[in-house]
């Protein structure tokens, strides 16, 4: 997990220690793609919120846990951690999963559908 030099509000992290954050209990994973891309398949849990959605439904993410955005590949679920920032959402909360939900799927992890 690490902050980029370039002075992101957030840690990028890898699906690997997403998956890990998530069994621990403490973090939720926020997507950010289109419906169709939903449906087709996302996290296990996931709270869905297009990233077109993120200002105007800020008040839906959960205030006590690591919010671990993703998107298919890093772009979007960094814009939407970039705007949770500037919501002032507390930075050392906010995560983007780099890899996105194909890496996700890929490996397995658990994945629901529709």
């Amino acid at each position: 997990m690490a902050r980029q030099d370039s002075g992101e509000p957030y840690w990028r992290i890898s699906v690997d220690e997403a998956k890990a954050m998530l069994e621990k209990g403490n973090a939720v994973v926020i997507d950010v793609r289109r419906p169709d891309e939903w449906a087709a398949g996302h996290v296990a849990g996931a709270i869905h919120i297009p990233v077109d959605d993120v200002l105007a439904r800020i008040d839906e993410l959960p205030e006590d846990k690591d919010l671990l955005f993703i998107c298919a590949a890093g772009v979007r679920s960094g814009l939407a951690c970039e705007m949770a920032a500037a919501m002032n959402l507390a930075t050392e909360r906010l995560y983007n999963i780099e890899a996105g939900t194909p890496a996700w799927v890929d490996k397995n992890y658990p994945t629901e559908r529709g």
